[in-house]
């Protein structure tokens, strides 16, 4: 089956990327989605939504009559684009959804994990440290309240990353998705293995042919294969992200805002806090990816 991510396939990679670039929203406010009731969307809302995934895997919904502190809204909008396998990852809450805000606010063991800090984070997508059985195809962030400064994040459809690598030099894509490109060294405590190393590509393919990329930006806590072609692949990856590429946007979630996607690349910026004004937002890591077509119920 033809595919724009096989490397030999450079008819269907060309087609691919034609309709891709020219669909591809000129600014944020393009994946901007309004809704009145973010736990039963409307069919014209949730075909908005869905139209600004299929161009960009990602899109910003926003309910203004909505920003009270409900872990039920990010976990019903999931549901109505078949998210529903939840990732149960290390310091999320019981319901497998995590509260990310300062540590004082959630207790000290989260002190030493930058998305509990108002620290800035650097490019990744989501899940990258886990094994394939537990591979973040989807993501859902939903702002409570927002800092008083500061917490924004750009964002990158990986695909339009794909395309930008690709046609700076295929061996790009080809260095970044050998097998062993990529590893994240074992977390330890104390003298425990607290999680195994993992070891992958940067760029796969999902059962259905869709694109994943897995991938942090940390210069810690990394190891990257050593050769030639990876190490140009990688700064050439980094050559971009740090530009102003118009591909590149950027959003401050506003309470009852949300991004929606298909664990897309994005950033944070650090933030400030004030007493009225404490960044609290809700992550939701699943192992789907939003279903595209117009029969999830």
């Amino acid at each position: 089956m033809a595919s724009p991510f096989d490397l030999v396939d450079e008819a269907a990679y060309q087609a691919w990327r034609t309709q891709k670039l020219s669909a591809y929203p000129k600014q944020l406010a393009d994946l901007v989605v309004t809704v009145t009731d973010p736990h039963n969307l409307s069919a014209a809302e949730r075909t908005a939504i869905l139209d600004c995934c299929r161009r960009a895997n990602m899109a910003i919904y926003a309910s203004p009559a909505h920003t009270e502190a409900d872990k039920d809204l990010p976990r019903r909008m999931g549901e109505q684009f078949g998210l529903v396998q939840l990732d149960h990852n290390l310091l999320a809450d019981e319901d497998a959804i995590s509260t990310l805000t300062v540590a004082e606010e959630t207790g000290a063991q989260r002190a030493d994990f930058i998305p509990y800090t108002n620290k800035p984070i650097r490019w990744h997508s989501d899940g990258y440290y886990n094994p394939p059985a537990r591979r973040i195809c989807g993501m859902i962030l939903h702002c409570v309240q927002a800092a008083e400064r500061g917490g924004e994040n750009r964002l990158l459809d990986h695909e339009i990353a794909y395309i930008l690598l690709r046609d700076e030099n295929p061996e790009h894509i080809r260095a970044l998705s050998a097998a062993d490109v990529m590893t994240i060294p074992p977390r330890m405590e104390g003298a425990a293995e607290a999680r195994a190393a993992e070891t992958g590509p940067v760029f796969s393919r999902l059962s259905n042919g869709a694109l994943h990329m897995r991938y942090t930006a940390r210069t810690k806590s990394i190891v990257w294969k050593d050769t030639p072609a990876t190490s140009a692949a990688v700064a050439a990856l980094e050559r971009i992200l740090g530009s102003d590429s118009p591909y590149i946007l950027q959003a401050r979630l506003q309470p009852g805002m949300g991004l929606i996607c298909n664990n897309v690349l994005h950033d944070r910026t650090g933030f400030s806090d004030s007493p009225m004004h404490k960044r609290i937002v809700y992550r939701a890591r699943y192992l789907d990816r939003l279903q595209m077509d117009d029969q999830v119920a």
